[in-house]
């Protein structure tokens, strides 16, 4: 069921809420974290609810529903951010509109990325894909192969490496504490030789209040903002 602008105004406000006193918790300052509200399968109108109540930043999982977005929600400000698999034969229709690809692992992805980006003149943000749990059935690098992977990178002139991403393993909320430290330190290692590398991409609905705490800068929220999804039954 679809929630009501009402309904989808009451449940930011009790989000902001949340990042506030998260980050008051542990001295951070909650205007460094971003809100990118999940908006996979949900229809068009159910954003422009939420950009009208206030948020900017969207994340899409599929190519074509991200460019079929953009073009409907043409809006002022609006950010898009893909966080799905990554396949490069639809990456065309991520470059032209995404400010953040937050999934990208694979070197393919990024010479995908890099020769689309330069045939339309952008730079593009990029975000690495770790995979910090080790679970086979998560995308993501391994942790002790993102220098490496950074490093083979640095050639590309329309590829910003700007910070990391990971999903943690879908357990109790304190659970995952352990697994945002871990890309927060790799992170601050990172840091030390390439100072873009700042965004923290971490902290779903399930576990977002803990990420917080460790450091994340950037939230993929859907199910605490919109309600659960509907999906189509054949």
């Amino acid at each position: 069921m679809t929630l009501s602008p009402d309904e989808i105004r009451r449940n930011i406000e009790i989000l902001f809420e949340k990042i506030a006193f998260h980050a008051e918790k542990v001295g951070r300052d909650p205007k460094e974290i971003k809100l990118v509200a999940v908006t996979k399968t949900h229809p068009a109108e159910v954003i422009r609810s939420a950009y009208q109540i206030g948020l900017r930043s969207f994340g899409e999982n599929y190519a074509q529903e991200l460019r079929d977005k953009a073009k409907t929600l043409a809006f002022d400000a609006i950010e898009w951010h893909f966080i799905g698999r990554i396949q490069t034969n639809k990456l065309k229709y991520v470059v032209p509109v995404a400010e953040y690809i937050q999934s990208v692992y694979r070197k393919e992805e990024m010479e995908e990325i890099e020769k689309i980006a330069a045939r339309i003149g952008k730079k593009q943000k990029v975000l690495i894909e770790v995979n910090v749990s080790g679970e086979e059935t998560k995308g993501g690098i391994k942790t002790d192969d993102v220098q490496t992977f950074v490093e083979e990178c640095l050639s590309y002139r329309n590829v910003e490496i700007v910070g990391l991403m990971t999903m943690a393993p879908f357990i109790e909320p304190e659970n995952t504490r352990h697994y945002f430290k871990k890309l927060f330190a790799l992170r601050e290692e990172l840091r030390r030789f390439y100072p873009n590398i700042i965004e923290l991409s971490m902290g779903m609905t399930n576990d977002f209040t803990v990420a917080i705490e460790e450091g994340s800068t950037m939230l993929r929220i859907g199910t605490a903002i919109f309600g659960e999804r509907e999906y189509k039954k054949d």
